[in-house]
């Protein structure tokens, strides 16, 4: 099998410096609940103090009892044995159960801090991602993380210390055989070193192609109407296939050098037994060791290099739960929408002025996307932004929503600048209607109910009146009580439109944003929607996208633009007067219109 390439990058940030610094915040999670963590490591310790105990008495009971042929006090011994094996059994649960307590706690409080981050990120974070590739680090790589706290954080404490106290015991009873036992951790060491140094970057390396995987998936089952109205079916699967295969291969290869490790460890505990084993046999005969203590010796040669292999085995869990772990702490690190906003207060009310001085925006470096834009919306206006695809109307609503900051001049909300705003507080003054219509999976009345989450029923009822949409609800199976699936599959396009109309009318906003709020409507459905917005925009600066010029007539002002800046300003008669851009594209859509008119 072809092994997967490297990335660079991924490559040189699996540095020592930042898997330790993983691994410390990691520790912070885990130790804030200090009570259960003290019990787990007393667990530990008690678990393998008694776990060194058993074989120590065994040896010591060959040595008084059974090679002497004294029977006197076995009984009492092998009572004592049976007492160590219970207590040691105890202690194994306890630390288990107690540890899974710890990690789930800790895994919960990890998740919730990264949903609740992707929550304070801003827009342009999402621009750059896939949603399912977010999807994956909120339940894949944490998911990694919780599988390996639950065993991997006990199995480590435990094999240090079974490791010390084995050694020391070891060293009390015979240093001679110690140093024959100690013979193979130098193979050891250089075998696990050269593996890790592997698995590390293919774990890193795994949870990337996993998420790149689930990323396509999540757009793939997103857009199947696309897919399927293209017959496309082919393509998907072909590139599903290549994403597949680069996990398969990612996965492969970290599996099969993971797969060295206890072939490894099995090959040098069966080497270790063997020296021990002939070493103590030559001592005994020379009657430099007895036979206990060879019993005693070879028991522990083995717990000597199970810790080891345990030890080997949960680093490299350990490893792809840090790569796991990183994905989050990428996520927790990322700059916060309000994190400059030390200087800005929350507004309680808002009249609707908006007032642009001087503009200017670029998504990327290179080039501006609207540069130096001038304008002025009194409250209770109504703004039209009229142009070519591209032309820069969104980004103009993704400024006044503060989605994006200018790169230079100013936004102006009640003569106050935008900054000194605190964008929670300013987007609970708008409301948006939007060309596609998201609801959520829930009842009709909680889609209505978003726009304002302390409404009354009533008020919810009323909204469903003012937006025209009270009839069609009435009409469904339960009513408002009527279950919506995901996106509001099950209705048509336009209802999906009127609730949100209804949902925009319940927040009872300020400023309004309209985009494209008619797109696609047929004609008995826009007129529905058209008598509700215009019930919705009655008192309220509305800021409204359209390509229908026929929709925009009576707006206040009509803003047209091109290459991101404005070209013309006026109202509907007054730029058909000019005669210029916009009375060019007027007349344009008229000869469509009637081209379409004529059979």
């Amino acid at each position: 099998m072809k092994r997967v390439k490297k990335n660079p990058e991924d490559s040189t940030k699996n540095t020592r410096g930042g898997f330790m610094k993983t691994v410390k915040r990691i520790w912070m999670y885990i130790s804030a609940h200090k009570g259960l963590l003290s019990g787990v490591l007393l667990m530990v310790v008690a678990s393998s103090f008694l776990g060194l105990l058993g074989p120590f008495i065994i040896g010591r009971t060959i040595d008084t009892h059974l090679s002497v042929q004294n029977a006197s006090g076995l009984g009492v011994v092998l009572a004592g044995l049976a007492l160590v094996y219970l207590f040691h059994s105890l202690s194994l649960w306890l630390q288990s159960y107690w540890m899974v307590g710890i990690a789930q706690e800790s895994v919960f409080r990890m998740r919730t801090q990264l949903f609740s981050k992707l929550h304070k990120l801003p827009i342009r974070f999402f621009d750059k991602r896939q949603s399912g590739e977010l999807m994956s680090r909120v339940t894949n790589d944490i998911e990694n993380v919780s599988s390996t706290l639950n065993s991997s954080v006990i199995q480590i404490f435990s094999s240090i210390l079974t490791l010390i106290g084995t050694l020391s015991v070891m060293l009390w009873l015979s240093p001679l055989l110690t140093l024959v036992t100690m013979t193979i951790v130098p193979i050891m060491f250089l075998g696990m070193k050269w593996i890790t140094n592997r698995t590390g970057k293919l774990y890193k390396e795994q949870q990337k192609h996993l998420g790149d995987l689930n990323g396509f998936i999540e757009e793939s089952i997103s857009g199947q109407k696309i897919i399927k109205s293209f017959s496309q079916e082919q393509k998907v699967i072909s590139e599903f296939l290549v994403k597949s295969q680069n996990l398969k291969q990612a996965g492969y290869w970290a599996q099969v050098y993971a797969g060295f490790i206890p072939k490894l460890m099995n090959v040098l505990n069966n080497l270790s037994f063997t020296l021990v084993a002939a070493t103590g046999g030559i001592f005994a005969l020379n009657g430099m060791v007895s036979i206990g203590t060879i019993v005693i010796f070879t028991e522990y040669a083995r717990q000597f290099t199970r810790p080891l292999n345990d030890l080997s085995n949960q680093f490299n869990t350990l490893l792809s739960a840090v790569a796991g772990a990183e994905r989050v702490f990428d996520i927790l690190d990322e700059h916060e929408e309000a994190a400059n906003e030390k200087q800005a207060t929350a507004i309680t009310q808002l009249r609707g002025k908006v007032e642009f001085k001087d503009v200017s925006f670029a998504y990327e470096q290179g080039g501006d996307t609207v540069s130096h834009l001038n304008f002025r919306a009194s409250p209770g206006e109504s703004i039209a932004l009229v142009g070519p695809t591209g032309a820069g109307k969104s980004t103009i609503i993704n400024l006044i929503t503060r989605f994006y900051e200018p790169v230079n001049g100013s936004i102006m909300f009640d003569d106050q600048n935008s900054k000194l705003i605190t964008r929670d507080s300013l987007r609970n003054h708008m409301a948006f209607v939007l060309q596609d219509s998201f609801l959520f999976q829930g009842t009709i009345r909680e889609n209505i109910r978003y726009g304002r989450l302390n409404a009354s029923d009533e008020e919810v009822e009323q909204a469903a009146i003012d937006a025209n949409a009270y009839s069609f609800i009435k009409r469904m199976p339960n009513g408002f009580d009527t279950e919506l699936s995901q996106d509001g599959a099950g209705i048509s396009q336009g209802q999906k439109q009127l609730l949100s109309i209804a949902r925009a009318i319940l927040a009872d906003p300020s400023i309004l944003i309209l985009d494209e709020a008619t797109s696609s409507i047929d004609t008995i459905t826009e007129i529905k929607i058209q008598e509700a917005l215009k019930r919705l925009m009655k008192g309220r600066t509305s800021f409204i996208i359209a390509h229908r010029l026929n929709t925009i007539q009576q707006a206040d002002q009509i803003l047209v633009i091109e290459s991101g800046q404005i070209i013309e300003n006026g109202s509907h008669d007054n730029l058909l007067k000019k005669r210029g851009f916009y009375h060019d594209l007027f007349q344009n859509q008229i000869k469509k219109v009637r081209a379409k008119a004529i059979p």
